[in-house]
């Protein structure tokens, strides 16, 4: 068996549509929806989670760090785990599909294994990670990175906006923070990392496709770049005598846009925030920074796109009489999907009379986080609109139907090919 009948295709991607609403109901924001790390409404969240997985046959536990799983046992005990999964906290004001559906997708999939009665040679894990975004404690990937054996003991100390540390909200959720490092795995024991995700863009939408195969997950890089120059009244100060960090500043945006539609391989550049001090109507900008946002698929793009921009700051604040600082704030390295995961991707699409698109994720996920310790692959379903991040997220039912039969189709060709396939 390598493809699911249509009609219930249809059944089981109405579901998980149906339990993402309910999962949205589960918030902390009245009239929106915000589920945030170590929450009333995480813990709500797996609750809810681990019954829907109990229902599909699964055996369930919530692991020292508050991820969820399920567990379709194979019927050998010392078989390999293919573990599917995304995210199960949301930004504020959320949308309901960003991570949410990836989860619920994983648990259909079992369910279905499950009632066909598959038998699997590896164990088929459904994972709801507990902290993708970061919202809270502005760590992102912390249930990701906690499964590689990449959670730092630092950030227990790291408070949120209560002042409430890591380390006491794990003690008030009900976890021992002495316990986190025990939520990692072994790789040895981990077939793959599969995980199904709207696409959050609008390349999918802009070719007609509903789903996408993705190639990597682009590396990012931010800094906060600062030119410092002289404050000065807007009267009485020459224009030839000025030393305007905000109009350098504005140059220096203007260049960057340049350089990154320049670049030939997909690299991009966002300047989202300017704080020009000391902010006055009337008076020059002495000091003024802007944020920068750079990502691509390969590591030496972005630092050759990142060489680029840092030259070109050093000529305008040397051009204009101006001083430069610039403050590294975030770096991720690119990962690159599996190349097996995604020709078992694009196979899985044929057989299913689907296109298969192959695009990168400009966005992180946390199967960037797992793919220290197994190979991982990414099915991106169609945005309209491009929107994510916000209420109006949304996905075309029908595009989930196809998902859920492209990665039911993979897990069959998958056991078909055994451990090595």
């Amino acid at each position: 068996m390598t493809t699911l009948d249509s009609t219930l295709a249809k059944t089981h991607a109405s579901r998980a549509l149906l339990r993402c609403k309910t999962l949205s109901a589960i918030s902390q924001m009245q009239g929106g929806i915000h589920r945030e790390y170590l929450s009333k409404e995480h813990k709500e969240c797996n609750e809810t989670v681990s019954q829907w997985m109990s229902d599909a046959g699964m055996q369930t536990w919530q692991d020292e760090v508050g991820n969820q799983w399920g567990r379709l046992r194979s019927s050998n005990s010392k078989a390999k785990r293919l573990i599917i999964g995304s995210h199960l906290d949301t930004v504020p004001n959320a949308g309901a599909y960003d991570g949410i559906l990836g989860v619920l997708l994983g648990l259909e999939i079992a369910a279905l294994a499950h009632h066909l009665k598959l038998d699997l040679p590896f164990h088929l894990d459904v994972v709801g990670f507990c902290d993708e975004e970061g919202t809270r404690f502005a760590t992102t990937l912390i249930g990701s990175k906690a499964l590689a054996n990449n959670f730092d003991p630092a950030w227990l100390n790291i408070p949120d906006s209560q002042e409430i540390t890591m380390h006491q909200a794990l003690l008030d959720f009900g976890l021992d923070p002495s316990d986190v490092a025990n939520a990692g795995l072994n790789p040895s024991d981990i077939l793959a990392y599969w995980e199904t995700h709207i696409e959050q863009g609008p390349v999918l939408e802009s070719i007609d496709q509903a789903l996408g195969v993705v190639t990597a997950i682009a590396g990012a890089k931010r800094a906060m770049i600062t030119l410092i120059g002289q404050s000065g009244h807007a009267g009485t100060t020459p224009m030839n005598l000025r030393q305007d960090s905000l109009t350098g500043s504005a140059e220096l945006v203007l260049e960057i846009e340049k350089l990154a539609s320049k670049a030939e391989n997909g690299e991009v550049a966002t300047v989202g925030q300017i704080f020009a001090r000391p902010g006055a109507t009337n008076v020059i900008a002495g000091k003024t920074t802007v944020s920068l946002d750079a990502r691509a698929q390969h590591d030496d793009d972005l630092d050759n796109l990142i060489n680029e921009i840092r030259s070109r700051a050093e000529l305008i604040a040397q051009k204009r009489n101006l001083s430069l600082d610039w403050q590294w704030t975030h770096a991720a390295q690119a990962v690159q999907c599996d190349s097996d995961i995604q020709a078992l991707f694009t196979e899985a699409c044929r057989l299913n009379n689907e296109s298969s698109p192959s695009l990168a994720s400009g966005a992180g996920h946390d199967a960037m986080a797992t793919a220290p310790i197994c190979p991982i692959g990414m099915l991106f379903i169609r945005s309209p609109g491009g929107i994510s991040h916000h209420p109006a997220e949304a996905v075309i039912d029908d595009d989930v139907t196809k998902s859920l039969s492209v990665m039911f189709s993979a897990l069959c060709l998958q056991a078909k090919n055994g451990l090595n396939g």
